[in-house]
């Protein structure tokens, strides 16, 4: 790997943890209640989340590039708001990837939401607990185990993902190239050995994730059912 590269590296796990972190916020109470709710669009809902799940990449990073333009709503109103375009941004990196890696927080939460199961926080609530207190007391460390592998699966995917990042991002030293455009932009160079180096790297990271998911679920990969 050459020092050019430590760049990169570094806005990759910068963008996996900023979108991991933001991933919680908004994927916990979507899991909680998409496990419980017998409203009648949650298969609706439930599709829309999963949809990064089969969509190609580059289709759903086009529309987050349009839906991010100065002309748009979203775009227009991030101009105003800061002076710069939010598509070829970080901030629309990381945008993009909450949309994209939505899936991979919510279908592990949700699981373990449904084991855990209402009983344990009801009767916490019989004992005068208040919904944020039987959340945060009884839920949450008796689906510790889901989470987990939520954090886990959503930061290793933001780092594997091309498609949309490269879409949304292109290739802005400092700003938008992540390690997955560096080793493409390496191939197109001919420079195997620095493509090599991120490769062997990226691919030693994904099998430990993997390693370790599997340790944490008995064998089995938490997904969507």
């Amino acid at each position: 790997m050459e020092l050019s590269d430590l760049g990169p590296l570094w806005l990759t796990l910068r963008l996996a943890a900023v979108t991991t972190l933001a991933l919680l916020v908004i994927g916990t109470p979507l899991a909680w209640w998409l496990a419980f709710t017998r409203a009648r669009i949650r298969p609706a809902v439930e599709a829309v989340t999963a949809l990064p799940l089969v969509l190609p990449p580059t289709v759903m990073g086009f529309y987050l590039l349009v839906l991010m333009s100065p002309d748009t709503a979203l775009g227009g109103a991030w101009v105003r708001l800061t002076g710069d375009t939010l598509s070829f941004s970080f901030t629309g990196l990381v945008v993009a990837s909450v949309v994209y890696s939505l899936p991979f927080m919510v279908q592990p939460l949700q699981s373990a939401f449904e084991a855990v199961g209402r009983a344990p926080v009801e009767a916490a609530a019989t004992l005068g607990a208040g919904p944020l207190d039987w959340f945060l007391t009884v839920a949450s460390p008796l689906a510790f185990r889901g989470y987990l592998t939520a954090m886990v699966l959503t930061f290793a995917h933001t780092i594997g993902e091309f498609g949309v990042v490269l879409m949304v991002g292109g290739n802005i030293p400092g700003q938008t190239r992540v390690i997955s455009i560096a080793v493409y932009e390496h191939v197109e160079t001919l420079d195997y050995a620095a493509a090599h180096g991120l490769s062997a790297i990226l691919l030693g990271f994904s099998f430990v994730v993997l390693l370790a998911v599997y340790a944490m679920n008995g064998g089995r990969l938490a997904r969507a059912r």
